[in-house]
């Protein structure tokens, strides 16, 4: 399972062959009365556009971290193992990814909340819909996914802000005792 993981990490054309699986998949599953050429057309432009936003982001970490992609993964398990490198290129390369991942998830921050409004919108329109129509099934069990959906992401976030945080320290303490 390990060696999966980290040939899904590494490789953008196994995210992609994933993503296609999963969007066939779902257009199964809810698109049972398409054809099967549809489900396979609409899995690709989605694998297609979801890969572009990735190897995108994956192109502005590497520029603001200084090294290639690889180095890129590299730096991103070892933020997750919080493993701080020896090498001082390493450091500082881990030293820039980290101030630039910070800056953006501080930006993004501030659009949380209205995210998170706006999905309790939608859960609770969908709720007073199925209310009006005497139809509770698929409300309540879409505004029980929507809220475990928005837990996730605060959790993640959460988590992902306390690595970066702890690298940013251990970088610096690093720094310090080097010096």
């Amino acid at each position: 399972m390990r060696s999966f993981k980290r040939w899904l990490d590494r490789s953008l054309a196994a995210q992609a062959v994933l993503i296609f699986l999963l969007g066939v998949g779902a257009s199964a599953l809810f698109r049972r009365g398409d054809h099967p050429v549809f489900w396979v057309v609409q899995a690709a432009f989605y694998a297609a556009i979801t890969i572009g936003f990735v190897a995108v982001q994956r192109r502005r970490a590497s520029r603001a971290a200084g090294t290639d992609p690889r180095g890129l993964v590299e730096l991103g398990r070892r933020i997750r193992r919080r493993e701080v490198p020896s090498e001082p290129g390493e450091r500082e390369s881990m030293r820039r990814l980290v101030d630039d991942q910070l800056g953006v998830l501080e930006r993004k921050g501030r659009w949380l909340p209205y995210w998170l409004g706006f999905m309790g919108l939608i859960a609770a329109a969908l709720l007073a819909l199925g209310v009006a129509t005497g139809s509770l099934v698929f409300p309540v069990v879409f505004a029980v996914c929507v809220i475990g959906f928005c837990c996730w992401i605060v959790w993640m976030r959460r988590l992902t802000l306390d690595r970066y945080h702890y690298m940013r320290t251990a970088l610096r303490e690093e720094h310090a005792r080097v010096s």
